[in-house]
């Protein structure tokens, strides 16, 4: 037979395996279940760390099999064919989405054709180097756009709470196959790093040039080409070669719209072809606050020393809006995530290791649709398309942010200044490497971001006693936790409400947040697919 349990231990015990399986076989006696004379098997599936009190507790969850031995796991290598060109799907974006929607194809042995603005991994890593040394920005090959998506190059953070939306576990174990460590597979808060993302991303790419997959780096996709039948049906795409500026025409049997939430182009080329397929949705903006990690960790661990570094989550509700923590990074950086030399937006990331000297989280406020002025709807009106007049406001507020820095230099303010409503004479050392430069957060940021921010932060204050210090820095502006505009789809067919043939996906098309819940919707998408061609 199998159970599960979950056992509480300290820290210090979490390698003492003589402990453990005396709580396990415990935890068994107080649930009434007969082991004795039997094999008793503990397997190791999740743990998570309480910090609420002085005393740090580990919940340990396992599954136990007694008297019988444990099942193998699923070799989801073993599900992929090797594409023979009798089906084709064009898919528009290299990121988690694109690249488990392909994985997906290849298991009822469909070719995927990968079109990607940006460049693979090692060129665009040389590209997010000159970014950061030099404030020299690619549009089309940066921390946003290339192999891998956003994720590859800011943190590799897979905690997703979209569990019903798919298998995430098959995602880890995808991941696992390619590199990853299996420690992924049992953390509350799985993540890989930016150190090592890259090369497990070239490992899939391979794979999937291997089973007969093509993707075409350094191609932006342009228009698709449609007909009517007598709906309007996409039946391929026009993409330019950025480097030589080549134009060429791409067919398939079905095309995905796998793109992040940062190719605005994306959406101006689905309004002019079909603007009833969008909608405006609900995102949030705000800042990167930055602190020395050794002051988080002293927080959240209650001055006891840990091996990893500390996690926050915060949340408020400030004048009928949500105002909360986003992307944490213990141990982190703060990253420019710009895509055109006139804006400035930022994130965070964290190694694996999360070993530097800070840690930062965007704090953000809610926006709704009825919160755009009315200024940014008329000139969506004036487009053809209301649903875009998010899009504009998001860009207008990430030109003004570059407005108050220079070139990549950010804005900065110490936190209790912008509470105090006072320049900073002075910013601390932060590891955003283009550079900041002291300005007045609350005077320029929107006033219903800024007066919202510092209600929140006076909450937060209260929730971690210390949060609010002279050393904690903020930093603008964080612009991209999601899309102001989402692709319509069909909830059973998951294909687009007014393109036939075309399936949105992915962060892009407002359907998921995060590398996991890109994926396994990236395989939905595949799957139904799949269903339609085989």
């Amino acid at each position: 037979m199998t159970t599960e349990l979950s056992i509480i231990i300290t820290p210090e015990e979490e390698n003492n395996q003589a402990v453990i399986n005396q709580k396990i076989l415990e935890t068994l006696d107080q649930k009434h279940i007969d082991y004795k004379g039997q094999k008793v098997t503990p397997v190791f599936e999740k743990k998570s760390i309480d910090a609420r009190r002085a005393q740090i507790k580990l919940f340990m969850r396992y599954k136990v099999y007694i008297g019988e031995e444990p099942e193998n796991e699923d070799d989801v290598a073993l599900r992929w064919k090797k594409a023979d060109g009798s089906k084709k799907v064009i898919i528009i974006g290299c990121g988690p989405a694109g690249l488990y929607a392909a994985f997906r194809l290849f298991e009822s042995g469909i070719t995927p054709i990968i079109i990607e603005r940006g460049s693979a991994t090692t060129i665009r890593k040389n590209d997010i180097d000159n970014l950061t040394g030099q404030g020299q920005l690619d549009e089309n090959s940066n921390f946003c756009f290339g192999s891998g998506g956003a994720g590859t190059f800011s943190d590799g953070k897979l905690y997703t709470r979209s569990n019903k939306r798919g298998d995430i576990y098959k995602i880890y174990r995808i991941f696992v196959e390619f590199g990853a460590t299996e420690n992924i597979l049992t953390d509350a808060h799985p993540h890989i790093g930016t150190d090592k993302l890259p090369k497990i991303i070239d490992a899939m790419e391979k794979k999937i040039v291997e089973l007969g997959g093509q993707i075409f780096f350094n191609h932006l996709f342009t228009e698709f080409i449609t007909e009517r039948t007598p709906q309007l049906t996409a039946k391929g795409v026009k993409v330019t070669d950025i480097k030589t500026g080549e134009q060429k025409e791409l067919y398939a049997d079905k095309i995905i719209l796998a793109t992040g939430h940062s190719a605005a182009d994306i959406y101006k080329i689905i309004a002019d072809v079909e603007p009833a397929c969008l909608e405006a949705k609900t995102f949030a903006v705000g800042v990167r606050v930055e602190h020395p990690r050794a002051l988080i960790d002293n927080i959240q661990f209650h001055g006891q020393q840990m091996s990893q570094a500390a996690e926050y989550r915060l949340t408020a509700q400030e004048n009928g809006r949500g105002v909360y923590s986003f992307c944490m990074c213990p141990g982190g950086y703060i990253v420019p995530c710009a895509t055109r030399t006139d804006q400035i937006v930022i994130n965070g990331m964290s190694s694996s290791g999360r070993n530097s000297q800070w840690s930062n989280a965007a704090i953000v406020v809610e926006r709704r649709p009825e919160d755009i002025p009315e200024e940014f709807v008329k000139i969506a009106e004036e487009q053809g398309c209301r649903a875009l007049a998010g899009l504009y406001w998001r860009t207008w507020l990430e030109q003004l942010t570059q407005h108050y820095g220079k070139g990549q230099y950010a804005p900065a303010q110490r936190l209790t200044d912008f509470l105090n409503h006072k320049l900073s004479d002075s910013l601390p050392v932060t590891s955003y490497k283009p550079g900041v430069i002291p300005s007045r957060l609350d005077e320029w940021l929107p006033k219903e971001i800024s007066e919202r921010l510092q209600m929140a932060f006076k909450d937060f204050g209260h929730q971690m006693r210390g949060f609010v210090c002279d050393d904690a820095l903020l930093i603008a502006s964080e612009t991209r936790t999601s899309t102001p505009v989402r692709i319509l789809r069909n909830k059973e067919t998951l294909e687009c409400e007014g393109i036939k043939n075309l399936y949105p996906c992915g962060e892009g098309s407002g359907y998921s947040g995060g590398i996991g819940s890109s994926a396994m919707d990236g395989e939905r998408v595949a799957a139904a697919i799949a269903r339609t061609l085989v």
